[in-house]
Order: structure tokens, then C-alpha cells, then sequence
């Protein structure tokens, strides 16, 4: 018995962009845009945007919860926001077939945003710092409607229910009437929840637990924060502009707003089971000045520090991915490969594996969240000194933003470069690994690099 409509595959006649397209939809609750938003870069292939969907599962304080049309068609949900991804591969299972071209990533399943501070309800996390944030840990719909922009293919296709496909084709075919949105404008500067001196005592802090052989690296990370008016969607576009980021997203939910720009792949599979991650750990400058760009550039590629604190992350994830992956098939095809935005360039690494038989990409999920190029190593005692050392909860930052298709397909980003908004507040995070041999004041200046091509654009 499926508890979800049967969906087919269309071809959509539009000359408008993704960008244009989600225009229509951004104000709605659980309207979710994956945004590829480099034309360059090799993962930047999809952008795919989902509205309405059938139900939502959202986690808040170790408390799971289930809003929708259909609840009583639903099987009984658990209570514990530990289970939400066992929940989610259950109802998935019930899911409605699929008539379309196989090569398209989405034929309905799961999508939403995982905040960090939902790793407490997976592991034994210290709370020291109390949940300040009104939105959900974690919320996943599921979507019988998604619009897909393939470009390599030059495609646009909707994904929608059988019943009813005629009506939404033409909703989406229809022309926009262009209406004018409120800038995003600041009222209040940027604070940091630490000030640069307050930072280098917490850098020793980690030092001190690194001497002691706590653990290897720890990610530490302080918090922006500005109130504002305006419309968020706006602000969206103008990051979007300056950042080219191939993992950026765009959410609303009831509480709140994300924005984000990531350049991060957390986990991707196909359809056949083949698994990739691609850890950011390492990062430099760019500089107008080409000679001092590639100096910078190659600055990274030849750091013994950056290499090392890269291979450490490596090592975690490939643990993390053997949980869920056959033995012997995780591998590492690319390692220490630069990446390069337009803030900064990235060390990054690429991983794969093959899901045993039994395991998903929701399982997969579950068993290497939260990512480990943003905790540490080792994971679980990185955690509890970020907890420790840093004054507020991360909520969003470092999380996941993505989808699971029925079919087995999935892609998921860190959630690096993201903003929350929220009650008129706005905030963003900038962190970086730290090592024995880190320099504070380096360590200090690479946070803000990272947030150079985002404070400064919405301050203008």
C-alpha cells in the first residue's frame, strides 16, 4: 500500500531560470531550492526546486513531530528525534511509483535542512549553551513535486503527481508577473559572540586539550549576528551573485529563513549505490592580483599543515562511511586537490565507496552526521569541547541541507557560508580546523576570510 500519489515525469517548456522560476514559490512554507549556482565547477550540474510537500517530519529538543494533510494515513511516528531517519526510510518505502526518465536525480522522496545540534540527538553531547533558535533541529519533507534544471542536458522537467500533472505544468509554464521584493537591509552592525581576544583564549584552550591528546583537531567557530528588515529571498540573490558556490540553498520554513552559499559537498549516492563525499579542510586567500593569488594558491597546496590536518578529516570519514559501505570499497581517488572560490581557495579531498545491500542513503546519512570536517577528530570528544568552548549553539551551521530520492539518489551539502534568519535577526558562523601547530592570529583571519564575499555584501 503506498501512503504517497504516484508521480510522473514531464517536460517543462519555460525560458525563465531556476533562480526566476522559485520566485513564485519562495514565500511558501518548506519551499526549498538547491541552487548549483557555479558554472563552473563539476558538481554544479542540477538545480532543483521543491514546494508543498505531503507531510514534514521536524525535530526540536530530542522531540520528534509530524505536520501534514495525510497524518492519518501515516504510520504511527516515534517520539524520539534519534529515530527520525529510521521514520523517514519507513514511510519511504510506502512511497507511490515513479513513471520518467531514469536519469533524473529527484522522482520524490525526502529534502529539508538537518541543523548540527541535531548530532546531540545521535550522540552524548554536554549541554552548555540552551537552544536560542525558534526553528526546527531538523525538518525533512516529502515532496510528490520538484521542478529540475538539468544543465548539462538543457532540460527543465517537473516531477509531480500523476493526478494533477496538467495543472501544475501549467502553473510553472505560466508567465511571471515580476513583483518587487524589500531589500534585505541591516539595522543593527555585525557583533561577533567573541571578540579576537576572547578567541585566542579559547585557541589555547584547544591547545591545551590537543597536548593532552583529547584529540587530534577541533573545529572552532564564532557566531555573527545583525537584526534586520527586508525580504531574505533578496539577500539570497545578492550572495548568490557574489559567491558562486555549486552546494547553495535557499529554505523557508514557519519560524524562519536559510540562506546558504556552500562550496561544501557533504554526501552524495546514485541509484546503483555509489557513495561520495568531499571534505573542505584547508583554506587561503584570494587576491585581485593574480601573482598573489597563485601564490596563495600554491601556498595551500604545498602546506604540510593543512595537508595533515586534511588527512585527518579523511581518515574520520572513510570510518564513517565503512559503517554503511561493502568492505573493502572505500577508497580515496583524489587527495589534496585545490578548489577555488571567489573568496577563498579550498583543499579539498574526494572519497567513495558502495552501499551494502541493506543500507541507504538515509542510513548513510544518519551514520556519519554531523560531518566531520566541521567537528573534528575524534568526532564525539571534538563535539564536547565545541560545546564547551563555544558561547552559543551552532543550529544550522555545519549541518546538511539536500535531498533522498525514492530511487536511491541523494545529495547533501555542509552547511558552511549559511545564514539563519529569523525574528528579525540574521545569523552566520565562520570557523576553521585547529592543530597543534595552528597559529591563533592565522587561525583568526581565516574566519574572516571565509565570511569575506558575506558580511560585507549584505552590509552594503
Amino acid at each position: 500500500m503506498s501512503i504517497f500519489p504516484d508521480v510522473c515525469a514531464v517536460k517543462l517548456e519555460t525560458s525563465l531560470t531556476a533562480l526566476e522560476l522559485f520566485e513564485r514559490c519562495q514565500d511558501e512554507p518548506y519551499a526549498l531550492f538547491l541552487d548549483s549556482a557555479s558554472k563552473t565547477h563539476e558538481d554544479a550540474r542540477y538545480d532543483v526546486i521543491f514546494r508543498a510537500p505531503e507531510c514534514v517530519i521536524s525535530s526540536k529538543k530530542n522531540k520528534l513531530t509530524v505536520s501534514g494533510n495525510n497524518q492519518s494515513d501515516l504510520p504511527k511516528a516515534p517520539t524520539h528525534a534519534a529515530d527520525m531517519f529510521d521514520y523517514a526510510e519507513q514511510l519511504m518505502a510506502l512511497a507511490g511509483r515513479y513513471e520518467g526518465p531514469d536519469h533524473l536525480p529527484f522522482q520524490g522522496g525526502f529534502a529539508g535542512a538537518v541543523g548540527y545540534d541535531f548530532g546531540r540527538c545521535l550522540e552524548v553531547i554536554p549541554e552548555f549553551n540552551t537552544n536560542e533558535y525558534k526553528s526546527s533541529d531538523a525538518a525533512l519533507g516529502y515532496y510528490s513535486e520538484a521542478v529540475i534544471f538539468d544543465k548539462r542536458r538543457n532540460e527543465v522537467w517537473l516531477v509531480a503527481p500523476e493526478q494533477g500533472v496538467n495543472k501544475q505544468k501549467a502553473y510553472w509554464e505560466q508567465s511571471l508577473t515580476p513583483t518587487s521584493k524589500n531589500p534585505l537591509k541591516l539595522t543593527s552592525a555585525w557583533q561577533s559572540n567573541m571578540s579576537e581576544a576572547e578567541y585566542h583564549t579559547k585557541f589555547n584552550a584547544v591547545q591545551a586539550y590537543l597536548l593532552s591528546g583529547d584529540a587530534y583537531q577541533i573545529n572552532l567557530a564564532q557566531r555573527y549576528q545583525a537584526s534586520y528588515q527586508g525580504c531574505e529571498w533578496a539577500a539570497y540573490k545578492q550572495l548568490r551573485a557574489s559567491n558562486n558556490a555549486p552546494f547553495s540553498a535557499f529554505m523557508r520554513t514557519p519560524q524562519s529563513a536559510i540562506i546558504s552559499v556552500s562550496p561544501e559537498r557533504f554526501l552524495s549516492t546514485s541509484a546503483a549505490g555509489e557513495v561520495q563525499t568531499k571534505p573542505i579542510k584547508g583554506t587561503r586567500p584570494r587576491y585581485e592580483d593574480s601573482n598573489k593569488d597563485t601564490a596563495s594558491r600554491q601556498s595551500l597546496l604545498s602546506s604540510e599543515k593543512d595537508r595533515a590536518e586534511n588527512l585527518m578529516i579523511v581518515d574520520l570519514l572513510r570510518n564513517d562511511l565503512s559503517k554503511n559501505c561493502e568492505p573493502g570499497s572505500v577508497k580515496t581517488p583524489k587527495l589534496f586537490t585545490i578548489e577555488s572560490f571567489p573568496a577563498v581557495h579550498h583543499l579539498v579531498s574526494t572519497i567513495t565507496g558502495k552501499l551494502k545491500p541493506d543500507c541507504s542513503a538515509l542510513s548513510l546519512f544518519k551514520g556519519a552526521f554531523p560531518g566531520g570536517s566541521i567537528t573534528g577528530a575524534p568526532k564525539i570528544r571534538a563535539m564536547q569541547i565545541i560545546e564547551e568552548l563555544e558561547p552559543n549553539r551552532r543550529g544550522i551551521y555545519c549541518g546538511s541541507i539536500g535531498y533522498f530520492s525514492q530511487h536511491g539518489q541523494s545529495d547533501t551539502s555542509i552547511t558552511i557560508r549559511t545564514l539563519l534568519a529569523e525574528e528579525g535577526q540574521l545569523y552566520c558562523w565562520a570557523g576553521g580546523g585547529l592543530v597543534s601547530d595552528s597559529q591563533a592570529a592565522d587561525e583568526y583571519q581565516e574566519t574572516k576570510d571565509k565570511v569575506s564575499r558575506i558580511l560585507p555584501v549584505l552590509t552594503s
